[in-house]
């Protein structure tokens, strides 16, 4: 059995806070406003693995209420729902497939550390995991340098 999950989302660029995409921190005037680490990439690829396995989504399972979650890695809660895909649903990862949309800093430097991070967060190979970095040619909030967004598709297996 095959499953497809999509997955979206945005943060708000502010000051005084590290820009962190794919567990990379990329030095930045800005970074990401969040209860975690606001790390769009990884919220995307987790809403997409949640999403497929009809688990709900990101809010659901951490939601920003809850203490024990404030600053977190996002990377820690990748892995918290990759061993729930892995052991609860019996699904493993096929591919991923992500965009992250952002008008600056230019991310080509650190998508293959990105792509590593994921990797090793997720027990893949680097074929396994696609990451694209796109801006908005300066149109709506990403264009102003307002936000940051990202997409994520995964395909599960069972």
């Amino acid at each position: 059995m095959q499953r497809i999950g999509q997955g979206f989302d945005l943060h708000k660029l502010v000051p005084e806070r590290k820009l962190i995409l794919g567990g990379v921190e990329i030095p930045f005037d800005q970074g990401l406003l969040g209860h975690s680490d606001a790390d769009v990439l990884i919220h995307a690829i987790i809403d997409a693995l949640i999403g497929a396995a009809a688990l709900g989504d990101i809010g659901r399972l951490f939601p920003d209420t809850d203490k024990e979650y404030k600053d977190i890695s996002s990377r820690e809660l990748l892995k918290i729902v990759n061993t729930k895909i892995n052991d609860d649903c019996l699904y493993r990862i096929n591919n991923i497939d992500s965009t992250i949309i952002l008008e600056q800093p230019k991310l080509s430097p650190y998508i293959e550390q990105m792509r590593q991070n994921l990797a090793d967060d997720l027990g893949l190979d680097l074929d396994q995991i696609s990451i694209k970095a796109k801006t908005s040619e300066k149109i709506g909030i990403v264009g102003r340098g307002e936000a940051a967004i990202a997409e994520a598709v995964v395909l599960l297996i069972r």
